[in-house]
C-alpha cells in the first residue's frame, strides 16, 4: 500500500510540473525518473497514455469536438 501511495505521488508531481512547464518538460526529468522508479514499469506504460487521455478528453468537454478541415475530403 506505502509503494502505491509512492507510485501515486510521483506520478502526481510529475504531472503537475508537465502541466506547468509544457513548452519545456526537460524541466521535468528529475521527477519523470523518480516516477519510473517508484512504480512498476506495466504501471508507467499505462499510466502515461491516461494522461495524455484525460487531458484530450478535458478538451473536448471544454472545447467541443471540431473535425480537421481535411477529414472527409478525397
Amino acid at each position: 500500500m506505502e509503494e502505491r501511495k509512492a507510485c501515486w505521488g510521483a506520478r502526481d508531481e510529475f504531472w503537475h510540473c508537465l502541466d506547468s512547464h509544457a513548452e519545456d518538460a526537460a524541466k521535468c526529468e528529475k521527477l519523470r525518473l523518480s516516477f519510473e522508479s517508484l512504480c512498476p514499469q506495466q504501471w508507467v506504460s499505462s499510466i502515461s497514455p491516461r494522461r495524455d487521455f484525460l487531458k484530450y478528453k478535458k478538451k473536448l468537454e471544454t472545447e467541443g469536438f471540431h473535425p480537421p478541415e481535411a477529414a472527409g475530403k478525397s
